[in-house]
């Protein structure tokens, strides 16, 4: 072979393939990446769950009464965990929501509040409860945002003090709901339906929507992921965190008319650790403690597997105790695979 064809010969380049074909490859099979492999293994769960109920408890479990009971308990941590999930793509945590549902049911169900509910609508006593929680979350928000407490700290002396006042407005005693027309309202069904599971719905689906088509749920997840970079961005990341702290306030008031219509009394023991089931829900559901990624179908899915998990051991009549083993070890599950896919996205 002569020099000439010997240089021709290495001078021929090996194929490569182009960049472009490679991620064409990736989003081939979405199924395998990203949120929409995160969403099939929760809904692969939930599944999984729904066989074991029914193979150990049958009928009992595959009833259309025993479904609207894992859903009218899935309403109230629901709509909670809506919220948690904006505070913790946010970058935030809020352990405060529990107490402050139970303080708004408090206060809604005061003989004042329900006398002039009596006098004028039934309407009075749900935007006091909601007037609670916003102002409640408020607090939060300036204290962390603006008092540059750690939210951790802050919230948590929310709890404490919101369980407190609680039982001092109440006197530790239960209030009954006496308003008839506001027991019609929340207890009721529609469509075959309960009010409460609409509730919840709504709730989601508007917070679906403002995470994933409104500025504030892109400035949410930016202020997450990074807040300087969000401030040098434009961001007003103080201001934009007191909303985030205030809309968990909001949840929490929605939460306690629920809980108001559910047992149809205002308790400062309502809504005793919820605040530990919402993060949990968010976490399994797929959204960041780290912040910077949220997302509300995973959490809405998150609270349906616990409530099926719940139902599914007072079926078999197993503790409490197991309940919460069974939890932890789901929680810490969900933990180490955002701790994978956050390796696996770092390392492409």
């Amino acid at each position: 072979m002569s020099d000439h064809q010997q240089a021709a010969t290495t001078a021929v380049p090996e194929p490569t393939v182009p960049a472009a074909a490679t991620a064409g490859t990736r989003r081939a099979n979405p199924l395998l990446h990203g949120s929409a492999a995160r969403t099939l293994g929760l809904v692969i769960a939930l599944a999984v769950l729904c066989v074991v109920g029914v193979a150990t408890a049958g009928d009992r479990f595959a009833s259309i009464d025993n479904v609207m009971t894992i859903l009218r308990l899935a309403a109230v941590i629901g709509v909670l965990s809506v919220g948690m999930t904006f505070v913790i793509t946010g970058g935030g945590i809020d352990l405060s929501v529990g107490s402050v549902l139970g303080l708004a049911s408090v206060w809604a169900t005061t003989l004042a509040t329900q006398a002039m509910a009596a006098d004028t609508h039934w309407v009075v006593m749900v935007l006091t409860a909601l007037a609670v929680g916003t102002v409640c979350g408020l607090v939060n928000g300036v204290l962390v945002a603006y008092g540059r407490v750690v939210a951790f700290i802050a919230t948590l002396a929310m709890m404490v003090g919101a369980r407190g006042l609680a039982e001092i407005i109440a006197n530790r005693q239960t209030q009954i709901v006496t308003v008839r027309p506001f027991l019609d309202a929340f207890r009721g069904d529609v469509l075959g339906i309960p009010v409460l599971v609409w509730i919840f719905v709504v709730v989601a689906a508007a917070g679906w929507f403002l995470l994933n088509r409104t500025t504030f749920g892109r400035r949410t997840i930016a202020v997450g992921g990074n807040p300087e970079a969000a401030r040098l961005a434009g961001i007003k990341v103080q201001r934009h965190t007191v909303y985030l702290y205030a809309l968990a306030g909001v949840s929490a008031g929605i939460a306690a008319v629920m809980m108001l219509g559910r047992t149809t009394a205002g308790s400062s023991t309502h809504g005793m650790y919820y605040e530990l089931d919402a993060i949990a829900a968010v976490v399994v559901g797929g959204t960041l403690l780290a912040g910077g990624r949220g997302t509300i179908v995973g959490t809405v899915f998150g609270v349906l597997i616990f409530a099926t998990l719940t139902n599914v051991f007072t079926q078999n009549n197993l503790s409490i105790s197991a309940q919460s083993v069974a939890k932890g070890v789901i929680i810490v599950l969900a933990v180490l695979l955002q701790q994978r896919f956050a390796a696996r996205s770092r390392g492409t």
